[in-house]
């Protein structure tokens, strides 16, 4: 066996050559290598092929003077092919390093695919509308955010009220502090949204009536949203009023962040804090109860005070507490980083010609001053004969009108913010155009809309003031309020049309609910009935406390029969003063010093004979205000 190593690595090292050797005879030619199968070392191969070299051209016909010929340099160029191929380092030297299997490799480690995906995603649109990144969250915002959290837990869950302003107030202070911080100022227009927010949580402070409280509540929303967005054209004012509810995710995240951020630098602060707050109210749990059972009078005053909180509703409690979070932080985070929707461009139409865009609206005008000239004609002295030749009564007349003229006027906006998207805008004769074609038929659309109203106090005279009629007609009336602001727009220019608009709704809607509905139809159906006209009882009494002082004035027995179910569900509610209007005290006043009497089943014999309303149930009976 072998001494020398096997592989690759046991090949010895030939030596260097020396000039001598170099063109001796015994040499190893290239041939004799290839024959006997063994390896060639690089200057043997050099050496062989030089010697080859050599003899072929000392044999060659005609080979004077070539370099193997010149005396005394024979081997010169096999002795540089030597040296150069020596100063090559050999091949496969060194320590032995086995070969590991394919099989047996680790793989590569594989591309994170959430990576490479977050790097191809591309930003979204709404990250686009967002350029500024808030700043980190102030202290004075967290506790004005855990401060609306407390107060929705505690003061919500029993009904809407006053509370609605306790709650709104701190979550202010935390848009006010976060707007600070981020270096925004207060601009005339956020000051509007704001206020004009405020005053219509103000009306479930003063109705009872649960659908002008819900009118409210939503239009204070959409203001209040308005306010941190500070949007201005017609996208941003129609998205900017739900934008509060994009910011959601990120407040969160924005508050989490707040929070981690100041735990990790506070040391021991925070839990200095919390055992202060767990002190105090020890505290004030310890000597209240202790003050409560010393002095009834005191413990009916703190009763009156404090929420009333049960482990019953404790889920109940915790979803309006995750609930006021949530609002107060993405409140906090518009603030800070606002959504810029403006930003959103709406791109006009492809402008028509003149022909192909005036003839339509042209023709409509037409249609609409045939219409209004009928109407004038009707109200000046033919609307007997009008009844005669249809066979309807007045009322019917009325009702039959009044919705197709409503949506009559719903379209023609329509038809004009078409018109404007195609109009022709190539000089200042496609203006005059444009405005004189438009501004009629807004002045015609303002006269349907006074034949609308009409209509309904016709139908109002006929069977009385319902919940559904006055909305319908608080509607129509907004509308030509809209038709006069376009109508402005046309003359003064467009450049506040949509913040006007939107300042209509507010205004619409906060009149809406200080003008008490409820109360409002009961006065017109007590009026009606002093008119020596029937009165609707049964649906009287199914209206809120806000009407009570109407109903009050009625005589015995349609007053008790009237006031009887309103009286019963004010002494089966609890509801605690911060829940509690301002319409349901005074009737709670009325009624404590006069109370409503026990009728039966004679409150079903009063009232609600009159024959056309008889007659409009039978048609349709479904009516649910």
């Amino acid at each position: 066996m072998s001494d020398q190593p096997s592989g690759a690595n046991s090949r010895p090292e030939t030596p260097l050559p020396s000039e001598d050797a170099a063109g001796s005879d015994g040499a190893l030619k290239a041939g004799d290598a290839g024959k006997s199968g063994a390896a060639v070392p690089p200057e043997d191969a050099v050496r062989s092929a030089s010697g080859a070299g050599h003899d072929t051209a000392s044999d060659a016909p005609g080979g004077e003077g070539t370099a193997a010929q010149v005396p005394g340099q024979e081997g010169t160029a096999a002795q540089e092919s030597v040296r150069a191929a020596a100063a090559v380092p050999p091949q496969n030297t060194g320590p032995y390093v086995p070969v590991v299997p394919a099989y047996l490799q680790a793989p590569p480690p594989p591309a994170d695919p959430w990576r490479r995906r977050a790097q191809e995603q591309k930003p979204s649109a709404l990250s686009r509308l967002r350029p500024s990144v808030p700043p980190p969250v102030r202290a004075a915002t967290l506790w004005a955010v855990l401060a609306t959290a407390l107060l929705s837990a505690l003061l919500l869950g029993d009904g809407l009220g006053p509370n609605l302003l306790m709650v709104a107030a701190p979550a202010a202070l935390a848009a006010f502090f976060a707007a600070q911080a981020a270096g925004r100022r207060l601009r005339p227009w956020t000051a509007v949204w704001a206020v004009g927010g405020l005053a219509l949580l103000a009306v479930p402070a003063l109705r009872d009536a649960g659908w002008p409280t819900f009118l409210a509540v939503v239009s204070a929303l959409a203001l209040g949203s308005l306010a941190l967005h500070g949007s201005r054209t017609w996208p941003g004012v129609l998205l900017g009023s739900a934008g509060l509810f994009t910011s959601v995710a990120a407040g969160l995240r924005w508050g989490w962040r707040g929070v981690r951020d100041r735990a990790d630098d506070s040391g021991g602060r925070v839990r200095t804090a919390v055992r202060s707050a767990v002190v105090a109210l020890v505290l004030l749990v310890v000597f209240g109860a202790l003050f409560a059972s010393a002095d009834a009078a005191f413990a009916d005053l703190l009763g009156s005070l404090t929420p009333d909180v049960s482990v019953g509703d404790s889920p109940w409690r915790l979803f309006l507490f995750v609930l006021g979070l949530a609002g107060a932080l993405a409140t906090a985070y518009s603030a800070a980083a606002p959504v810029r929707w403006d930003s959103i461009t709406v791109r006009p139409g492809p402008a028509r010609s003149r022909v192909e865009w005036a003839l339509p609206l042209i023709v409509l005008n037409l249609l609409f001053a045939a219409f209004i000239t009928l109407q004038l004609a009707v109200l000046l002295g033919g609307y007997d004969k009008v009844l005669d030749e249809t066979g309807l009564t007045p009322a019917a007349y009325a009702r039959q009108g009044f919705w197709q003229l409503l949506w009559a006027t719903v379209l023609t906006l329509l038809v004009i913010a078409l018109a404007l998207r195609w109009a022709p805008r190539s000089g200042p004769r496609d203006r005059t155009l444009v405005r004189g074609v438009l501004g009629v038929l807004c002045v015609l659309t303002l006269v349907v809309v006074a034949s609308a109203l009409r209509r309904m106090d016709l139908y109002v005279d006929a069977f009385g003031l319902t919940r559904l009629r006055i909305s319908v007609a608080a509607v129509e009336l907004w509308l030509g309020v809209v038709l006069v602001l376009i109508l402005a727009a046309g003359v003064f220019g467009a450049k506040l049309l949509a913040r006007a608009v939107a300042v209509s709704a507010a205004a619409g809607v906060l009149a809406f609910g200080l003008i008490s509905p409820d109360g409002l139809i009961a006065e017109q159906s007590v009026q009606r009935y002093r008119s020596d006209k029937t009165i609707d009882v049964l649906y009287l009494r199914d209206l809120s406390a806000d009407a009570v002082p109407a109903l009050d004035t009625l005589p015995e027995p349609l007053r008790s029969c009237a006031l009887e179910r309103i009286q019963r569900d004010l002494e089966t509610s609890d509801t605690p003063w911060y829940a509690s209007s301002w319409g349901e005290a005074r009737a709670r006043d009325i009624l404590k010093n006069h109370a409503a009497e026990g009728r039966g089943s004679e409150c079903y014999e009063l009232g609600g004979h009159d024959s056309e309303r008889e007659g409009y149930e039978d048609e349709d009976s479904y009516d649910p205000y």
